[in-house]
């Protein structure tokens, strides 16, 4: 890739015109193939300015460094598992005994809500496959959770809202994903977001995303990106949007992603 030599050098920028956080399944990934190619003018455009990219996701570390090394983003922070922790920075998280206290007060949910719940850790690599439609040694990856609890919903709304009313006295909240209800202690990609921010003085940031889990951090960001994603229905209006702060694009995925990028350079005149 042209930009990797540079990768290091670029690091050293005192200060990054502009820092770009992004949303990965049906934002920087296309929803049915995972590819990014489309996306890849804008990236090259990024990383020769010195910009650093921040993937954001629901994903786990160990996904996530697997893409941030193809895409040649591996010298950058990444936020992980909807923003429940935080990797590649000094001050991240050492020790990964979260999940295990969230796994355990979940399964001490009331019995009749709990069996609606099926988490990524209720089932083995072979059945998360095919609930993710990931490869088997992509579940595998999706298994190897530090900080937050996907799962499927099979109950009625009445019973969801009871469920999480149950898990909110305890400290666990949820974020529904493009497909998945993820559980954590509450952390947000907003949060992550703000962890990153102090450790890169950008002038500017941006963030793209497509899910509802992507609100609080495309609302936070100086400028926000929705990504059209046709599999579900459109976000909501959102804080920012009527003053043109957040834009929505035409096209999907990761050619949207691009779009929107480029654009935004050529808006801020960074070239």
């Amino acid at each position: 890739m042209p930009w990797r030599l540079r990768r290091d050098t670029l690091l050293m920028l005192a200060r990054p015109p502009l820092i770009v956080f992004s949303d990965l399944d049906g934002t920087l990934l296309d929803h049915d193939t995972y590819a990014w190619d489309a996306a890849k003018p804008a990236l090259t455009r990024l990383a020769l300015l010195g910009c650093p990219v921040i993937l954001t996701s629901s994903k786990t570390a160990a996904e996530i460094t697997v893409l941030q090394a193809d895409m040649a983003l591996d010298a950058y922070p990444a936020i992980v598992e909807n923003g429940a922790g935080v990797i590649g920075l000094e001050e991240a998280e050492t020790e990964h005994s979260t999940y295990s206290k969230l796994r355990s007060l979940l399964d001490k949910a009331p019995k009749n809500l709990r069996a609606q719940f099926t988490g990524f850790g209720d089932v083995d690599v072979d059945a998360l496959a095919v609930l993710t439609g990931l490869s088997t040694g992509a579940a595998t990856l999706a298994r190897k959770r530090d900080f937050s609890e996907p799962g499927l919903w099979s109950g009625s709304s009445d019973e969801k809202a009871a469920f999480l009313d149950h898990l909110s006295t305890q400290g666990v909240f949820a974020t529904q994903g493009g497909r998945f209800l993820t559980l954590s202690f509450g952390a947000t990609k907003a949060d992550g977001m703000a962890r990153v921010l102090r450790r890169f003085d950008a002038e500017r940031c941006v963030a793209l995303g497509d899910a509802p889990n992507d609100i609080t951090m495309l609302e936070a960001a100086d400028y926000g990106v929705i990504i059209a994603n046709p599999h579900r229905a459109p976000l909501p209006p959102l804080n920012g949007e009527d003053e043109g702060r957040i834009s929505r694009t035409l096209d999907a995925g990761p050619l949207g992603w691009n779009t929107a990028v480029c654009a935004l350079l050529d808006t801020l005149e960074l070239t």
